[in-house]
């Protein structure tokens, strides 16, 4: 009895050990998928966006609460750069993890270039692809309008966009007679052409992106919403005429919020917002010609065009929880270059099999303390020129040619541009970034230790990349695609 007592005691310790086994390990079995489930990543491009553009970067006109919201969910970077301060370059570089100089896109794109971004380059959606990522492009391209560089040849399973930018059409103030209307595409075909109103052209793909997000929440996505906005001619939805206390560019600013707004709504209804990754920055500072057209770069100096810090130091915000502090802010240098890399490094997803400049950031993103494992930053622009360096705190500028707004103008507000003049800085300059945001005293003859650092830095940048001011030809250029 005694013995038959024990039998049955130890039958049911042993039973209850196996029950409470089984259900710890199916109670842990769905958070270690969720954990291992690779993450969607939505990268939020705009265009021409100046850094001052934003309620959380110091704007006083115009409000961006869902942007303001991204920044406190996430991190607000100070001190981003990208590639070059021009539209087919900084996308090139964006998209490949590459100096675009090295891959020979230069300056901006348009319907007659017979060239594109290279085929044998490897962009984030083609990287992403080989790991089961669903990919799509909406907004503007600008890499190649041939069918060779489409973005369906380029990693992306859908692309509904133009090809270039949006002034590239008939109605553009000074270019009337250059431009056919702006085709608008679908995958590979042009669906339709913008004639004279793009005034729907935010609300569509935005529409387009959250229907993209409705139909892969079960598997991984990457989602590249690139605005053609605020890149002039401004246009803006009745839902936002009027609404800024900054005119109509203010407008547009306060529709693209809208615009990011409805993207994280769709992920919050999925419940998967807390598995993406976000990121939005601007392809390079404000147009600054186009006056009250153009955004402001405050207290930057200079914009879009140049390699000055308004024209190369963009908005950036990253937010994905958990793995991002909220409201913490990055004030070291980084780079669109290393964007890419990043990716790589949070999906798993092997490198472009040809060599790239980015590095990843995780480390960056995931504790403010960190700095970029760059060794230095390369600041191009025209054919090749290495106008600047930026290196910690610290910013070199090679004499160089730039432009400027012409003294004695009036600011406009009828979307037709101010000339510029021609400046030809004569020596090189040196710039301490935190202490002298505005870049007005150069401090070169004060720290030569600096100005050594950075002089055997861009040396190297000059033999790896070529240096048309200083005539260096450079090793290991590479060629854009070309048609026949």
């Amino acid at each position: 009895m005694y013995l038959e007592k024990i039998t049955h005691s130890t039958y049911y310790l042993w039973l209850g050990i196996m029950i409470l086994t089984g259900f710890f390990s199916c109670s842990e079995k769905p958070t270690s998928q969720k954990e291992n489930k690779l993450p969607n990543i939505v990268l939020i491009l705009t265009d021409d966006q100046g850094y001052n553009d934003l309620g959380v970067y110091g704007s006083p006109d115009i409000l961006t609460p869902h942007l303001d919201q991204l920044a406190e969910d996430g991190m607000r970077f100070t001190n981003f750069y990208v590639a070059q301060a021009v539209c087919s370059a900084s996308r090139a570089a964006l998209l490949t993890g590459t100096y675009s100089n090295r891959l020979g896109i230069h300056g901006a794109l348009d319907h007659m270039s017979n060239h594109g971004l290279n085929p044998d380059e490897t962009t984030i959606a083609e990287m992403l692809k080989p790991l089961g990522y669903s990919t799509a492009i909406f907004g503007k391209w600008h890499l190649g309008h041939h069918q060779m560089f489409l973005p369906t040849n380029q990693g992306f399973d859908e692309f509904y966009g133009i090809p270039y930018s949006n002034d590239m059409w008939p109605n553009h103030p000074e270019t009337k007679d250059y431009y056919p209307p702006l085709p608008l595409y679908e995958n590979n075909k042009v669906v339709d052409t913008l004639h004279t109103d793009q005034s729907l052209l935010t609300t569509r793909l935005t529409e387009r992106s959250v229907d993209f997000i409705d139909r892969n929440k079960d598997n991984p996505f990457f989602l590249y919403l690139a605005h053609p906005m605020p890149h002039v001619p401004l246009f803006v939805s009745e839902k936002f005429q009027g609404k800024s206390e900054r005119g109509l560019y203010g407008d547009v600013i306060m529709e693209i919020d809208w615009s990011v707004g409805q993207v994280m709504d769709a992920l919050k209804k999925h419940g998967i917002e807390e598995n993406t990754l976000v990121i939005f920055i601007s392809d390079n500072g404000p147009w600054l010609s186009y006056s009250a057209h153009s955004g402001s770069a405050e207290p930057l100096r200079e914009g879009k065009g140049t390699s000055w810090d308004g024209g190369v130091k963009v908005p950036a915000i990253m937010r994905w929880t958990g793995k991002i502090p909220s409201g913490s802010i990055q004030e070291n240098p980084a780079m669109s270059i290393d964007i890419l890399p990043t990716i790589a490094t949070i999906t798993g997803a092997s490198l472009p099999a040809l060599s790239i400049d980015g590095k990843s950031i995780e480390k960056m993103i995931s504790d403010s303390a960190n700095k970029s494992p760059q060794e230095a930053y390369f600041i191009y622009y025209n054919r090749n020129e290495l106008q600047a360096v930026v290196i910690d705190e610290w910013k070199l500028y090679f004499p160089h040619r730039y432009r400027s707004i012409a003294s004695g103008q009036a600011s406009r507000n009828d979307g037709i541009p101010l000339k510029y003049e021609m400046i030809d800085l004569q020596e090189m300059m040196l710039f301490h970034i935190p202490s002298d945001p505005s870049e007005q005293n150069n401090i070169i003859e004060k720290h030569p230790e600096v100005v050594t650092r950075i002089l055997a830095s861009a040396e190297k940048a000059r033999q790896d990349m070529g240096d048309a001011l200083t005539g260096v030809e450079g090793l290991n250029s590479r060629l854009p695609g070309r048609i026949d």
